[in-house]
Parts: structure tokens; C-alpha cells; sequence
């Protein structure tokens, strides 16, 4: 028979403040996604496990636990582990997949939970320069093969990245991971074109007309 000491130590222990906070906030995000900012204290305190008054007591009110979870989600500090943990020792082809990859789930996320609880504030410069700056050491080993500067090229993965989590854009024409990467690496021929003028005389100049030329 257990004496009261043993019950005691075997009842589950109450949480710390921050961590019962955490766990609430794991709790509210899928809530959010489906139910944006309409999602009930009752569904939220159903998900964790717990009694609506712990989430008031936890947060004050609901707009204030809201905004927690939409800051938690939209964390950059996730990505950037999982961008740093990307060995730049990797065939560049690994590389670029495994960025693109990460960026591109990254806008989506924020696209989704933008769609459900209106826009949020825009990453801040430093935050894009972070970003490329890890890029730029990830790709630092192949730097001499590339078109441009591994820290613009990062810029160049973002923006490609960006482009294909807009469901809006595209809408029937979705490109895969692997397609975005191929874009990346080869661009639509495969290899890098000089851009010139087609006029390469005096005399084309003339036939079409080009000031300054007699």
C-alpha cells in the first residue's frame, strides 16, 4: 500500500510557469491554422490538456496567447539552425536543394498562417542579411564556380524560394523541390549566356536604322 509520500511523489508535478506556456502555445498553433483567429478558448484548453483558466492564467487573455503562437511560428531562429546544420562540405547540388527546401517551407508556413490571422510585421533587413550570410558560407566552397557572389546568389534562393510558396502564383504550374533547384543550378538551358546586342556592325546598325550610324 503506498504511504502518502509515495503518492505524492508519483502525482505529476505542475509545470513551471514558462514551459506550461510553451506547451499551450504547441497546443494553439495547428488550432490556428484551421481555425485562424476565431479558434475558442474551450478548443484551445481541449488541445492542451487543461482547464480554460489555466490559459488565462498562463496569458491574461486569448489575443495575448494569439500572438504568442504567431511569434513562436514565425521564430526565424529555427531556420537558421537548420540552415547552419548544412554541411558546406556537400556537392553543391545537395546544397542548393537542401536551402531551397528549407526557405521555401519556411514562406509557406508564413503564407498559411498569414492567410488565417492576417499579415504580420515583415522580416526585418538584418534578418534577410542573416540569412544570406549563412547562405553565403554554406555555398563559400564552390564560390569561384559560380555567376555571382555566393552572398547575392543566396539572395537569388530566396527569391526563387519566395516566388513558388505563393499559392496565387502558382496555381496549376506548381514546381517541385527538385525543379527549383534545377532552375537554380542550370537556369532553362543549362549554361550561362553572354548578353550583347544582335547589331554587331556598322552595316547591321544601318540596315536597322541605329542613331548614329551613316
Amino acid at each position: 500500500m503506498e504511504t502518502e509520500l509515495e503518492t505524492t511523489r508519483n502525482r505529476a508535478q505542475p509545470l513551471p510557469p514558462e514551459d506550461r506556456k510553451a506547451m499551450i502555445i504547441d497546443a494553439v498553433i495547428p488550432l490556428l491554422i484551421e481555425h485562424g483567429r476565431g479558434v475558442t478558448s474551450r478548443q484551445i484548453a481541449d488541445a492542451a490538456g487543461i482547464a480554460e483558466g489555466t490559459i488565462f492564467r498562463a496569458f491574461g487573455d486569448k489575443e495575448t496567447l494569439v500572438q504568442a503562437a504567431v511569434e513562436r511560428y514565425l521564430d526565424p531562429e529555427p531556420l537558421r539552425e537548420a540552415l547552419r546544420s548544412i554541411d558546406p562540405g556537400l556537392p553543391l547540388e545537395h546544397k542548393v536543394r537542401a536551402i531551397v527546401y528549407l526557405l521555401r517551407e519556411r514562406f509557406q508556413n508564413v503564407m498559411r498562417i498569414m492567410a488565417v490571422v492576417g499579415h504580420q510585421r515583415p522580416p526585418i533587413p538584418h534578418e534577410r542579411a542573416e540569412f544570406a550570410a549563412i547562405i553565403a558560407r554554406i555555398l563559400a566552397p564552390e564560390a569561384e564556380e559560380l555567376n555571382w557572389p555566393p552572398d547575392r546568389v543566396a539572395h537569388i534562393l530566396r527569391l526563387i524560394s519566395f516566388s513558388s510558396a505563393f499559392p496565387a502564383l502558382n496555381d496549376g504550374i506548381e514546381f517541385s523541390v527538385d525543379d527549383l533547384a534545377k532552375i537554380a543550378l542550370v537556369g532553362v538551358a543549362g549554361r550561362p549566356f553572354a548578353i550583347y546586342s544582335p547589331v554587331t556592325t556598322a552595316a547591321d546598325a544601318a540596315d536597322l536604322g541605329e542613331p548614329g550610324c551613316s
